[in-house]
């Protein structure tokens, strides 16, 4: 076992470095949780592990394999409350008592009621020393998709968008070119706009947003995941074209959501790898807005209400949604949106340009406070409006 140093680190840097395993478990531990787990024995590492979904063991009993021996007397850093229970795998709390571990250091309890407390109760009984609570946020926001589908079966949502200064998504309708890509955001916030593709299990958008940009709607970060990022149309009659490159690229990584009775369309796109599923037609504005004299009329659009619980039912645990004002404007009006991320690029577009969302919501939304970073030019806004936790 090589070991990174001879000298005594803090704790809060050997969490540090589980917290940086349960985000390598990103992408490959879906519908499980993301979990790392480093075991420090004498001031220096003897195991790491983290999980992912098909090796089955879980982060706990990797880091127990690494370490041999050596785990007894260790303290294990671990980012979820052990597992108490035998599902796919025996309980992770008997394996370290039976390791001879000798204090449990965890970010944050598990959400999952099953285990709730009781792997802590477990440890302690047992006469482990058990510490909670260590960098408990940042463990938490790498689980926000189980904590929200375990506790009501539906899949975290974030919604995302790149916009301008005066809050406008795209130019004014007609001054860019069809399937033309209008990039405000520098390359950088795009890079980090992949990186939370891949961190998610499905990407959602809207069929204005097909039949005016195009999109491939992929996951481009170059990471690697065990389940292909689910692309989710909400396409109420049916109007995706059959060259679009999201059909001429799917995979069985495509999913169209519409309102109609079957058609040959239907079979056509089922025939070329698509997954057509039909719900029930949702025609309410967001917000319940009134239209205005002069708007155009509006479609009857499938309910994201039973889509989102569709995509909870197929074990999709994170769902970002990356559209125009009218998908936005329902899923913000119909509180499904658990996070915002907004990238704002140092521009203005003027009242004509496309808005974030079409329609007058309900406020205020915020649960908490934003948090603000930097992307080259561009200003990263994110905030819950719930919390998956609480």
């Amino acid at each position: 076992m090589r070991r990174v140093s001879e000298s005594r680190l803090p704790a809060e840097e050997w969490m540090q470095e589980a917290l940086d395993l349960a985000r390598r478990s990103l992408g490959f531990a879906s519908p499980n949780p993301a979990v790392g787990c480093v075991l420090v024995r004498d001031g220096a590492a003897v195991g790491r592990g983290f999980h992912g979904y098909d090796w089955l063991e879980h982060a706990e009993i990797g880091a127990l394999k690494n370490a041999g021996k050596n785990a007894k007397g260790s303290t294990a850093y671990v980012t979820l409350e052990p597992c108490c229970h035998t599902g796919r795998t025996g309980p992770c709390t008997q394996a370290l008592i039976d390791a001879g571990v000798s204090r449990v250091v965890v970010a944050t309890t598990d959400p999952n009621p099953v285990v709730y407390g009781k792997g802590i109760e477990q440890l302690r009984a047992a006469g482990i020393e058990v510490n909670v609570g260590m960098f408990q946020r940042e463990a938490r926001e790498i689980n926000d998709g189980f904590a929200r589908h375990v506790r009501s079966g539906l899949p975290f949502v974030t919604l995302k968008s790149g916009l301008s200064l005066d809050g406008r998504i795209a130019p004014a309708p007609g001054t860019a070119p069809p399937g033309a890509p209008v990039y405000l955001t520098a390359e950088s916030s795009r890079a980090e706009v992949h990186r939370m593709r891949h961190n998610c299990d499905a990407v959602m958008t809207g069929i204005n947003t097909v039949l005016q940009d195009d999109p491939q709607l992929t996951d481009r970060s170059g990471s690697p995941r065990r389940r292909p990022l689910m692309r989710v149309v909400l396409d109420s009659a049916l109007r995706i074209p059959l060259d679009a490159r999201l059909v001429r690229t799917a995979k069985d990584d495509l999913m169209i959501f519409c309102a109609i009775a079957p058609t040959d369309r239907q079979r056509t796109l089922e025939a070329m790898g698509v997954r057509v599923e039909r719900v029930d037609p949702e025609t309410a504005p967001a917000g319940n807005a009134p239209r205005r004299p002069g708007d155009p009329a509006r479609r009857a659009g499938v309910s994201l209400g039973q889509v989102l619980k569709r995509l909870g039912d197929l074990q999709i645990l994170s769902v970002m949604i990356e559209a125009g004002a009218q998908l936005n404007g329902s899923a913000l009006g119909g509180r499904h949106v658990d996070k915002l991320t907004l990238f704002y690029a140092p521009v203005f577009l003027g009242p004509g340009a496309v808005p974030l969302i079409q329609d007058a919501i309900p406020g205020p939304l915020l649960s908490g406070s934003p948090r603000v970073d930097c992307f080259g030019p561009d200003v990263r806004v994110e905030a819950y409006l719930r919390d998956p936790w609480a």
